[in-house]
C-alpha cells in the first residue's frame, strides 16, 4: 500500500532512500492508537506508593500521542498532572 502512495506521489519506491520507507510506515501505523487496549486502572495501581505528606505532587512535560478518530490525524504534546495524595 506504501509503495502504492508513493508511486502516486511520483516518487520512485526502489530509490535507495525509499525502499525501507514501507517498513518504517507500518511499524508507526500503530504507535498512536497503542495504548487503547491498556487497563488505566491496573497501570495507575502500579504507580501507587505510601507517603506520609499532603502536599500537591506535579508531574510536568509528559510526552502525550494519539490519533483523532474523526480525521484519523495523529496530534501530540505534553499534559501536565498535578494531585494532592492522601497517604499514598
Amino acid at each position: 500500500m506504501y509503495r502504492e502512495i508513493l508511486s502516486r506521489l511520483g516518487e520512485d519506491p526502489s530509490r535507495d532512500g525509499l525502499v525501507a520507507t514501507p517498513g518504517r510506515v507500518g511499524k508507526v501505523d500503530g504507535l498512536p492508537d497503542q495504548g487503547l487496549p491498556e487497563d488505566p486502572a491496573k497501570i495507575l495501581r502500579g504507580a501507587l506508593f505510601d507517603v506520609d505528606y499532603d502536599e500537591m505532587v506535579i508531574v510536568k512535560d509528559i510526552e502525550m500521542f494519539s490519533l483523532c478518530e474523526h480525521h484519523m490525524l495523529p496530534f501530540f504534546g505534553k499534559v501536565h498532572v498535578a494531585y494532592i495524595p492522601r497517604a499514598r
